[in-house]
C-alpha cells in the first residue's frame, strides 16, 4: 500500500506530543499505518480541504466549527489526550453522524488514586510536618508528635464522584476496611451498592465523613457548589482532599476552613495554574499541596498510545472503540473542566 493509500490523521494533542502519547515502537506502528498530518489546534480549521475531506482520525481535542466538520466526510474519532471534555465542537452533529469522540483520560485514574491515598495518609499521620520538624531539630517523640494522629483504617470516608478516579480509589481504600459513601447524582443506586459503596447524600457524605474525597468533574452545574456551608457542616478535624479541578470548589472558602482549624485539607489543584508565588495557600498551615503532578506519570501517558492504537484498529475494523471512554450525548455538553495546560 502506497502512503498515499494510508488512512489519515491529524494529529492536533497539545499540551501533549506524539512522542509523550507513544513509545517508539508505538509510534512507529502508527506511521506504519497511517499518514499524519501535524499540526496545532487552532491550525486545523486552515488546513488544506483534501486534508480535512480525507482526515479518519483526530488525535487532540482541537476547536471545530460546525463548517469544518462539515468539511470532514471521512471522519470516524476524535480521540481527546487531553482527557477534558470542552463545548468547543459540534456534539450533537457529531453523535448524528456516528463518530466517536473518545477520552483516554482513564489512564490517570489509578496514579491519581495513589497520591489521594498518599495525602490521605500524610493529613492523618502528619508525616511531611514531622520530617520538617525532624531536619530543624524540633521534632517530638513517640505520642508527643501524634496529638491529631488518626487511622484511616477503619474510618468514615466519603467519596464525591464515582467515575473512573473514585472507583480507582474505592479500590485502594478497600485495603483499609474503611466504611464508604459516596455521592454522585449522575449515578443510579444500584452502581454504587455493586461497587461496595453506600449511596448517599452530599449533606451524609460532608458530615458523617471523617476523610473527604472529591474526585468529580466541573459541569455546568456544580462549579464551585463545595463552599462555606459545606465545609462548616463537615466534622472538626476532618480531612478534605481535592484531586479533580478546584473549579467545584469555593477555594477561598475551603482556605478559610482550614485556616480556622476547622478541617486539614489537601490538593493536587488549584483555581490558577501555576500558582502566584504569593497566593496564600502556600503559607496556608494544615493545607498539604502537590503542584498538579498526581497523574504526570509517563507510564500513564504511554498507556494512551496503547488505547489509542488498539481502538483506532476496531474502528478500522468497523467495530466502536472499547479501551477508550466514550463521550455520553446526554452529558457531554455539560463538561467545565479546565484543560491542563503542561504536560
Amino acid at each position: 500500500m502506497s502512503d498515499n493509500a494510508l488512512p489519515l490523521i491529524i494529529s492536533a494533542p497539545e499540551p501533549r506530543t506524539l512522542d509523550l502519547i507513544f513509545t517508539q515502537p508505538q509510534l512507529a506502528r502508527l506511521k506504519a499505518k497511517y499518514r499524519i498530518v501535524e499540526t496545532t489546534a487552532d491550525g486545523v480549521a486552515k488546513l488544506p480541504a483534501d486534508v480535512l475531506g480525507e482526515a479518519r482520525y483526530i488525535v487532540g481535542q482541537p476547536p471545530i466549527s460546525p463548517q469544518t466538520l462539515d468539511r470532514m466526510k471521512a471522519l470516524r474519532c476524535v480521540f481527546n489526550v487531553e482527557t477534558n471534555l470542552i463545548n468547543n465542537m459540534p456534539y450533537e452533529t457529531l453523535f448524528a453522524r456516528g463518530i466517536h469522540v473518545v477520552t483516554t483520560g482513564l489512564v490517570f485514574a489509578e496514579p491519581v488514586a495513589e497520591l489521594g491515598l498518599a495525602m490521605a495518609l500524610n493529613l492523618a499521620r502528619n508525616i511531611v510536618d514531622a520530617d520538617l520538624a525532624f531536619r530543624q531539630g524540633r521534632e517530638l517523640w513517640g505520642g508527643d508528635g501524634n496529638q491529631t494522629a488518626r487511622l484511616l483504617s477503619g474510618a468514615d470516608v466519603g467519596i464525591i464522584g464515582f467515575g473512573d478516579l473514585g472507583r480507582a480509589l474505592n479500590r485502594l481504600l478497600s485495603g483499609f476496611r474503611t466504611r464508604t459513601k459516596v455521592f454522585d447524582p449522575w449515578l443510579p443506586p444500584s452502581v454504587l451498592i455493586d461497587n461496595g459503596v453506600e449511596p448517599a447524600s452530599l449533606d451524609e457524605v460532608l458530615s458523617t465523613s471523617d476523610f473527604v474525597f472529591v474526585v468529580a468533574s466541573v459541569t455546568s452545574e456544580n462549579q464551585g457548589f463545595l463552599g462555606a456551608e459545606a465545609f462548616a457542616s463537615m466534622r472538626k478535624g476532618a480531612a478534605f482532599i481535592l484531586l479533580s479541578r478546584a473549579g467545584v470548589v469555593d477555594f477561598p472558602a475551603l482556605m478559610a476552613a482550614v485556616k480556622s482549624g476547622h478541617i486539614v485539607a489537601a490538593s493536587d489543584v488549584f483555581p490558577e495554574e501555576p500558582l502566584a508565588s504569593d497566593h496564600p495557600v502556600r503559607a496556608l498551615p494544615s493545607f498539604l499541596r502537590s503542584a498538579h503532578r498526581a497523574g504526570a506519570l509517563d507510564i500513564a501517558f504511554k498507556r494512551m498510545g496503547d488505547m489509542v492504537l488498539e481502538d483506532m484498529d476496531l474502528i478500522d475494523r468497523g467495530l466502536p472503540p472499547l479501551r477508550s471512554k466514550r463521550a455520553e450525548r446526554e452529558t457531554v455538553s455539560r463538561m467545565r473542566s479546565k484543560p491542563a495546560d503542561r504536560n
